[in-house]
This record gives structure tokens, C-alpha cells and sequence, in this order.
């Protein structure tokens, strides 16, 4: 494909409401392209993103597509937003008169200047990229770091050289543009692979395939950094041109990223360097100890000093939806992990949380993305926790996973303030009110920043109000406040279906397009 863009009638296909649908949107305008924007949905509900649009000579077709703007038509080129199936009628229409399918990916790494480190993995992909900005910031303190965080890479352009990395963060959906078009980074980093998006993928295979597709394309001397723990992550191992460089628990004696008694061990061509383990939230268990490991060998090949990454193992705060701590409120710590989208996600959080803290209070359920919950389950049985699920196609299996495990479940609550709510009422100092749904978030919120939003504006609307109440008087014990009727009483079995206090379940389908575009592919 010519990928000069000047005079080129090129389809968006999804907006979204964050980053990256803008971005790509500007983007085209800017190499000269006649841009035409297509979402299914109407103008009102992406008001947002539109008026960021405003003033560009862009043309919108919303609420529904048309079919000439796929076909030659109109059109030379389709981008789609990574929301989009990837083999939506539409597209498969485009391909079948031969034209070319892009997506945003595709467009940064055709014209990224700089090398990529690029990142995937079912879980932590968005902490062991935003750990590996960190780390690499003291030597090349114009990293970049973008992605499927909801931070648009061709928005970064302009900023990249050649001397400095990018950091990109790579969905599953986001790596099928690579593999389509022949495309890998410089340095891959394969976190794990465990089920997710299955509603979306033909099976666990097809998902496996696509996430182990980072390093497909890549060449001789680019190298790959994967789990040696993780046994469908080290297939790749066996499937690359590049130097496999592995990191994972105890010392194996070759190469790589190891986790020892000691702490953190780098070991790279006859040299060998150590750090202390993390000690914070967000990089603590084992799961956490990989996350360093993972993000310590992606910077160290990317150049990075010893002393780069010590600081910023140091400085390193965690990110925003992951692990974050919101607030402590009489002694209880709020932790939003909102982003846990899967068991496997809400298994490593509760691991990290049991270990530093008293009950954990678990706030989980949601949409079904096809997953099996009793890994979740047996996790929460695992470390007595109480859980408080949201309403959601994927709760009747989790509850029901759940009470095999003699756990009793409260709930379902049919928003974020009752659970928080509920949990609060239950919980003591020392304990942890943890939300790591370990499902999506359809039907209740807009996407999972939504349900996160949330949860921080109920903690804060919760701190606010013992602030009022007790602003001059010590602050009461949990048990003094009231218990709201509608929530079940300690030891009191949650409702079921069809009985009172339980929200009607109804079958939610998420949308041809996930409500947030990007920033959502595991």
C-alpha cells in the first residue's frame, strides 16, 4: 500500500468516545486525506467527541453506515476503530474490491520514527507500559507512551525521534492490524495469556493466536520478551525470529528477568544486576513481581541505565483504574481496579490485596464476555472474601460459582453506590473495599473508566460525608452507621432472582462497537 495519504478518500469507521478514534481523525486530516467518520451511533451520543472534531473538513454519516462509503465508490482506504469486528460485513465488503483495511496501529508503526517497545497481554499490559515509560525516563526523558490506554499514538508523531522509544500498549484487537500488514515492534513484551474477549475471538485458540501475533513478524535481531511461567504465552518462545528473553519466578540460570528471595535479578550476557522487590500496591504479589520483571527487561534492552530503573521502580504510582488507591475512610482502604475485565485479572488483585490487608470486600460481576468465572471463585473462596455483585448477564454464573464454594454473595446491586454502600457497611479497619469486577462493564455503565468513575465519585461522595458528620467529634466505628434495608444483612443470604431486592435479568449484547472504541481489547 501507498501510505502517502494526500487526495485519499479514507473511511473511519468508529469513532469511539476517547483517544484513539480522535486521533486517528486528525490525523488523516492532517496528511491531506478526505475523511469520512462513520458510527452506528447518532450524533448525540458522541457529542463529545464531536465537538473536539469541530471546524475539520471531515464528513459524518452517523447513526447507521452506508454502503458506497466502502466500496470504490467512495473510498480508497477504511480505517477501523478497534471496536469493530474484523470481519464486520462492511469490511469484508471493502476487502472484496480490493481495498485496504487499516486500523490506527497499522498507520503509527508505518510512520513511527522511533523504536517500539510494544506490549500485550490478557492482564497488566497498561502497568507494564506505563512501568516501562517510567523506567526508561531518566536516560530518554522523551519516552513516549501511548496505546491502547486510551492515549492515541499517532497523536504522539510529532513528538517521536529516532534515539528515543515508544512505549505502545497493544489490545488483542489492536495487534490483528499488525498481523494483517506484516508489521511487529522492535521489543515485544507478552505479559500472559489467559481467557478473555471469547465472545469476540473463534475460541481460546483464535485469542491465544492473535496475542502471540506480536511477534509474528518480527525479525532477527529484534528480540521478545515473554513470561516463562505462562505456558500459552511461552508457546511464542518456539514461534519467533526474535531472541526470546524470558522473565518469571526463581532463577533459572540463563538469561532474562528473574524473581529471586533476594528481590529482582537482570541477567544479560554475562552480566548481572539486582534491585530490591516492589514494595507498593500496585507492584506487589507474585503477579505484580512479573509486571517489574516484565517492564525491567523491556527498558534494560531499550537502553536504559541500572540507575534509571531503580528510580523509577521507586517512583512508579501505579496508573489510573489499575490497583489505585482512592481513599482510606476510617481505616478502610478503596482500591479501584475497575480494569480487571477478567477472572484472571480480579485472581491477581485479589492475591496482591489478601496478602497486605485484613477482609478484602470484592466488588465483582457484570456483562459475560464468555469467560469462565471459577477461577474468580475459587480466588475468593481462596482468600475469605466478601463479594458484592453488580447486576449483569455474567452474575448468574458468578454467583452460582460462588455459592458451590459456600460463599453467599450479596447482592445483585443494580449500581455502584449500593454495592459501595453495602460493602462499606460490612467492612472494619484494616480491611480493603476492592473493586476488580472480573467481567465487562455493558448494561450498567458506559465502559469500565465509566464504572471506575463512579466507584471514585461514591468513595469520595462517602469521605466527603463522614467529613461533615463527625468534623468535630472522633470518627464513629462502621458499626454505628446505619445498614440500608435494602441490602442483606450480615450472614443473611443475598437475594435471587425473582426475589425481592434482585434487579430483573435481562440478556445485555454489547454493541457492534464497544462503547469506548479503544483502550478496551485484552
Amino acid at each position: 500500500m501507498d501510505h502517502d495519504l494526500r487526495g485519499k478518500r479514507v473511511t473511519l469507521i468508529g469513532l469511539g468516545t476517547r483517544a484513539g478514534g480522535l486521533g486517528v481523525a486528525r490525523y488523516l486530516v492532517s496528511q491531506g486525506a478526505e475523511v469520512t467518520v462513520t458510527d452506528m451511533r447518532p450524533a448525540e451520543a458522541l457529542a463529545e467527541p464531536l465537538a473536539a472534531l469541530a471546524g475539520l473538513p471531515i464528513r459524518f454519516a452517523l447513526g447507521g453506515h452506508e454502503e458506497q462509503d466502502f466500496t470504490p465508490q467512495r473510498a480508497d482506504l477504511i480505517v477501523r476503530n478497534p471496536g469493530v469486528p474484523r470481519r464486520a460485513p462492511l469490511l469484508e465488503l471493502a476487502r472484496s474490491h480490493g481495498i485496504p483495511v487499516e486500523m490506527e496501529m497499522s498507520l503509527f508503526f508505518h510512520a513511527c520514527p522511533a523504536p517500539i517497545v510494544g506490549i500485550t497481554g490478557t492482564k497488566a499490559k497498561t502497568t507494564v507500559s506505563m512501568l516501562t515509560g517510567e523506567l526508561l525516563h531518566s536516560t530518554f526523558p522523551d519516552v513516549v507512551v501511548a496505546g491502547n490506554m486510551g492515549v492515541s499514538a499517532l497523536a504522539q508523531l510529532p513528538r517521536l525521534r529516532p534515539e528515543s522509544p515508544a512505549v505502545i500498549e497493544l489490545s488483542s484487537w489492536q495487534l490483528e492490524a499488525l498481523i494483517e500488514h506484516g508489521l511487529a515492534p522492535r521489543i515485544a513484551v507478552l505479559t500472559l495469556i489467559a481467557e478473555d474477549h471469547l465472545n469476540t475471538y473463534d475460541g481460546f485458540a483464535d485469542y491465544a493466536e492473535t496475542k502471540r501475533g506480536i511477534t509474528r513478524h518480527q525479525r532477527p535481531g529484534d528480540w521478545l520478551v515473554v513470561n516463562r511461567d505462562d505456558p500459552e504465552a511461552w508457546r511464542a518462545a518456539a514461534e519467533t525470529a526474535a531472541t526470546v528473553v524470558p522473565f518469571g519466578e526463581g532463577d533459572r540460570g540463563d538469561d532474562g528477568a528473574w524473581l529471586t528471595a533476594e528481590g529482582l535479578l537482570w541477567r544479560w550476557q554475562g552480566g548481572e544486576t539486582r534491585w530490591p522487590r516492589p514494595t507498593s500496591w500496585v507492584l506487589a504479589g507474585r503477579h505484580g513481581a512479573r509486571n517489574a520483571l516484565a517492564a525491567l527487561a523491556a527498558a534494560m534492552l531499550a537502553g536504559a541505565s541500572a540507575t534509571s530503573i531503580e528510580r523509577g521502580l521507586a517512583a512508579f504510582q501505579g496508573v489510573k483504574d489499575r490497583m489505585e488507591t482512592v481513599a482510606e475512610i476510617d481505616g478502610v482502604t478503596f482500591i479501584n481496579d475497575t480494569t480487571a475485565t477478567a477472572p484472571v485479572a480480579t485472581v491477581a488483585a485479589l492475591e496482591a490485596v489478601a496478602q497486605r490487608s485484613g477482609q478484602v470486600h470484592l466488588l465483582a460481576g457484570g456483562a459475560d464476555k464468555g469467560l469462565d468465572p471459577s477461577p474468580l471463585a475459587e480466588a475468593a473462596a481462596r482468600h475469605q472474601a466478601k463479594v458484592y455483585l453488580f447486576a449483569g448477564t455474567a452474575t448468574p454464573a458468578l454467583e452460582s460459582a460462588l455459592r458451590t464454594r459456600d460463599l453467599t454473595p450479596y447482592g445483585p446491586f443494580s449500581g455502584m453506590h449500593e454495592a459501595v454502600t453495602a460493602a462499606r457497611y460490612e467492612a472494619r479497619a484494616g480491611d480493603v473495599i476492592l473493586l476488580s469486577p472480573g467481567c465487562a462493564s455493558f448494561g450498567l455503565f458506559r465502559d469500565e473508566f465509566d464504572r471506575g468513575d463512579h466507584f471514585r465519585q461514591t468513595v469520595t461522595a462517602l469521605g466527603a460525608g463522614r467529613q461533615s458528620d463527625d468534623s468535630s467529634s472522633p470518627a464513629l466505628p462502621p458499626t454505628r452507621a446505619p445498614h440500608p434495608q435494602r441490602h442483606p444483612r450480615r450472614g443473611y443470604p443475598a437475594p435471587r432472582s425473582g426475589e425481592k431486592g434482585a434487579r430483573p435479568r435481562t440478556q445485555e449484547k454489547p454493541p457492534l462497537l464497544s462503547p469506548t472504541g479503544e483502550g478496551v481489547g485484552g
